[in-house]
């Protein structure tokens, strides 16, 4: 069995995606140092929280889904070293389903690892996400509800992080409970993963790609131009369609290369997330939780910097860049038109030549031999033995 499982279960939009695509370019040279990331792709690790979770809806993602936690731990049962289970969906897991999926690792000394950030700048880029999936919800009313249902990643079952510590926390003492916070805007990128390196014993040094792929952001002319477009997708409904579509061509392909200004929720609701960051803060420090980088990092900042609200976007910003996405996208039409069309019209390869004829012999020359092969078994009678 593995000596040490480490369990990194999110929170969504906190490096997640930085380091996930890190330990999967380096998967080789983990291996390597005795470091298991168990599995094929991270979509496998997707579906094992899925699992863990009881989605009811894990089906819709193929039949490989329902199996994906059993073939995870089941590596990670077999591998004599360290593991690392990552997806920030692992977050949503109720106490009861998180103490079932620690205690299914056979005796490993289980690690929870937190990436974390104050509450108002996670919710606020949380939001931009779940637009980017598909959402019309505004800003203010996200999250939708106070529920923690364990099948629904978008509530504030993955973003209060003093819920999420405290369910998968029910069943592994304080010291190994690990929240690493972001790094500060004049520290470099790469100090997230190097505190995640040394937590679970990577050598850090060995690893290429420390400017790894993340999660961009929209603008906040783009962002409410995505939101006011969504209601028109309505065929897009699948997660397949709404990863491929939405958040991958038109949000991450065509809106966020464009920049634009960053934003906030209302004055109101800023004021809200503060004060419920503040608590969440304080019920860290008190719980005695292993924070590595600054607790102080996990309270929203007592004065925020000015900006934008997703509602003071006007018909007019919305114009000029919806023109500039439509043309950029008949570009794209008009490639792959002429693409197509070129495999259409490319003549069909030559049939393949036939197969030389067999070789044969005149008649008189089949008589020739029939007549020498009857001579040869009158004279060598036991040439006609087969049993040896």
């Amino acid at each position: 069995m593995a000596d040490r499982v480490f369990f990194h279960i999110g929170l969504p939009k906190t490096g997640t995606t930085y380091l996930q695509t890190l330990l999967w370019d380096n998967r080789d040279e983990l291996r390597r140092q005795g470091v298991l990331l168990p599995g094929e792709s991270g979509r496998q690790h997707l579906w094992a929280s899925g699992v863990v979770r009881e989605d009811p809806n894990l089906d819709r993602r193929g039949p490989e889904a329902r199996h994906a936690w059993n073939l995870l731990r089941e590596e990670v049962n077999a591998w004599e070293g360290t593991a690392v289970l990552s997806h920030e969906f692992f977050a949503a897991a109720s106490a009861e389903q998180a103490t079932h999926a620690t205690s299914q690792l056979d005796g490993a000394e289980v690690h929870v690892v937190v990436t974390a950030r104050d509450t108002l700048s996670l919710v606020t880029a949380r939001w931009q996400e779940y637009v980017k999936n598909g959402s019309t919800v505004p800003i203010d009313d996200y999250p939708e509800s106070e529920d923690t249902d364990p099948t629904n990643e978008w509530d504030w079952g993955t973003l209060d992080l003093g819920s999420v510590l405290a369910r998968w926390g029910a069943s592994v003492p304080p010291q190994r409970v690990h929240v690493l916070t972001l790094p500060k805007p004049d520290e470099p990128r790469e100090a997230l993963w190097l505190r995640f390196a040394a937590l679970v014993g990577i050598d850090p040094s060995s690893c290429s790609g420390a400017e790894s792929a993340q999660n961009e952001s929209l603008g906040v002319v783009e962002v409410e131009l995505l939101r006011r477009v969504n209601p028109e997708l309505g065929d897009f409904m699948s997660a397949l369609d709404r990863g491929n579509w939405i958040r991958g061509y038109l949000a991450e392909g065509k809106l966020v290369p464009r920049g634009g200004d960053r934003f906030w929720p209302s004055e109101q609701r800023v004021a809200e997330l503060r004060t419920r960051g503040l608590r969440i803060a304080e019920q860290v420090v008190a719980a005695g939780y292993d924070v590595i980088g600054d607790a102080d990092d996990l309270r929203p900042p007592a004065v925020v910097p000015e900006r934008r609200h997703p509602d003071s976007v006007t018909d007019a910003e919305l114009v000029p860049v919806a023109a500039a996405v439509i043309a950029s996208m008949m570009a794209d039409v008009r490639r792959l038109t002429r693409q197509n069309r070129a495999l259409l019209e490319r003549p069909p390869p030559p049939p393949p030549p036939p197969p030389p004829p067999r070789p044969s012999l005149p008649r008189r020359a089949w008589g020739r031999l029939r007549r020498l092969a009857g001579r040869a078994r009158r004279l060598w009678p036991g040439s006609q033995r087969t049993d040896g």
